[in-house]
C-alpha cells in the first residue's frame, strides 16, 4: 500500500516538474491564467446632410461622396458608429416638404460606408421630405450596404423593435424617436413609417428592448434649432429613457452643441451639433463633437468628446480631445 502511494506522489511529482539539459528538476510554478475583458468603442455623431451645398462640394471636388469624411475617417475607427441621417438617399418621390428639403443621390451610400458609419437613425423631421417612395427606397439601400436603420420601419412593429449591434456575445441596442413629425409619417400595421413618440411607446419599446440587449442606446431628434440648452421636451424625454431603462441617450437637432450631463449615473447626450452640414452662417453650426465611449463588461469605462471643426468644404476636421467624468 505504501509503495502504491509513493508511486502516485512521483507521478504527480512529474506532472508538475521538468527537466533541464543538465538532468537537474526545474519547478515550473503553476501560474493562472488572466483573460482581460475585451473593449468595445462606439462613437455618436450629429447631423449628416448630403445634398444642397454639401452635394456641390463633392461635385465640384471629383464626384465623391467619401470627400466630406477624408479628414475625420481616422477619427471614427470605433465598432459601433452612429449618426442622424437628414437626408435621405433616392432618386424616387417627390419634394413634399419646403424649401429646406433634403434628398441624397444614391451613390452618396458610399461615403457613409466610407466613413464607417453601421448604424443611423432615420426618426428626423426631414425622413419625409420627399415622401414615402423616398423614405422606402433609402431604407432598401442602407440595407443593401449593411448600414442598420433604427426609428423606422416598413411597418410599426419593425419601427418600434430595438435594432442589434452584436459584438461578440455583447448586444448593444437601439432604438430612435422624433418629436417633430405627423401622423402621415408615422408608421402603422400595414403601412412604413417612423416611430411614434408619446410616454407609453417609449416605456414599452424600452422595457421591451431590455429583456434583448446588454446595453440600450435610445436617442431623440428633438430641442430648439441653434439653442445651447435643451428644452424642457428634451429634458423630459432623455430624463424619462434613463427612467425606463435606457443606459444612455443620444440627441440631435439643434444644429449646435449642448451638454452632455449625467442623470442616475447614465450619460445623456442633448445635441452633438452638426456632423456634416453647409450651415456655414455661424461658428457653432459649423462645429460640433463626437461623443465616444469604451464599453467593458457592460460599463462605460471611459467618455471623451472629440471637438471638430467643418471647414469650407464642409469637411469636420478634429482639433482636441475632452475627457468626460
Amino acid at each position: 500500500m505504501k509503495r502504491i502511494i509513493l508511486t502516485s506522489i512521483l507521478v504527480l511529482i512529474a506532472l508538475t516538474y521538468t527537466t533541464n539539459t543538465n538532468h537537474q528538476i526545474v519547478i515550473e510554478p503553476l501560474v493562472e491564467e488572466v483573460i482581460t475583458p475585451k473593449t468595445y468603442k462606439m462613437i455618436f455623431a450629429g447631423d449628416i446632410m448630403l445634398d444642397r451645398g454639401v452635394r456641390k462640394m463633392i461635385k465640384d471636388y471629383g464626384e465623391d461622396y467619401s470627400f466630406p469624411f477624408l479628414n475625420i475617417k481616422d477619427d471614427l475607427e470605433a465598432d459601433i458608429v452612429f449618426a442622424n441621417l437628414e437626408s435621405m438617399i433616392s432618386d424616387q418621390g417627390e419634394n413634399i416638404g419646403s424649401i429646406y428639403s433634403f434628398r441624397a443621390e444614391p451613390k452618396a451610400i458610399n461615403g457613409l460606408k466610407y466613413a464607417g458609419f453601421n448604424i443611423v437613425s432615420l426618426a428626423n423631421n426631414h425622413t419625409f421630405d420627399y415622401d414615402r417612395p423616398a423614405f422606402e427606397d433609402t431604407m432598401q439601400r442602407l440595407t443593401d450596404a449593411g448600414i442598420i436603420y433604427a426609428g423606422a420601419g416598413f411597418n410599426q412593429q419593425e419601427a418600434h423593435s430595438v435594432k442589434i449591434i452584436e459584438l461578440d456575445d455583447f448586444k448593444v441596442g437601439f432604438l430612435a424617436y422624433t418629436e417633430f413629425l405627423y401622423p402621415y409619417t408615422f408608421a402603422n400595421e400595414n403601412r412604413s413609417g417612423v416611430t411614434t413618440l408619446n410616454r407609453e411607446n417609449l416605456e414599452r419599446d424600452i422595457v421591451k428592448a431590455k429583456d434583448e440587449v446588454d446595453f440600450l442606446i435610445v436617442t431623440f431628434h428633438c430641442g430648439d434649432e441653434y439653442q445651447e440648452k435643451p428644452n424642457q421636451n428634451q429634458i423630459t424625454w432623455s430624463e424619462g429613457a434613463i427612467d425606463y431603462g435606457a443606459d444612455m441617450v443620444i440627441g440631435h437637432h439643434p444644429h449646435v452643441t449642448q451638454p452632455i450631463k449625467k442623470y442616475n449615473g447614465k450619460y445623456i447626450a442633448y445635441s452633438l451639433g452638426n456632423f456634416v452640414f453647409d450651415q456655414y452662417f455661424s461658428e457653432e453650426t459649423m462645429s460640433g463633437f463626437l461623443f465616444e465611449i469604451e464599453i467593458q463588461e457592460g460599463k462605460i469605462t471611459s467618455a471623451k468628446k472629440k471637438h471638430y471643426k467643418l471647414n469650407e468644404y464642409y469637411q469636420p476636421e478634429v482639433y482636441q480631445e475632452e475627457v468626460i467624468g
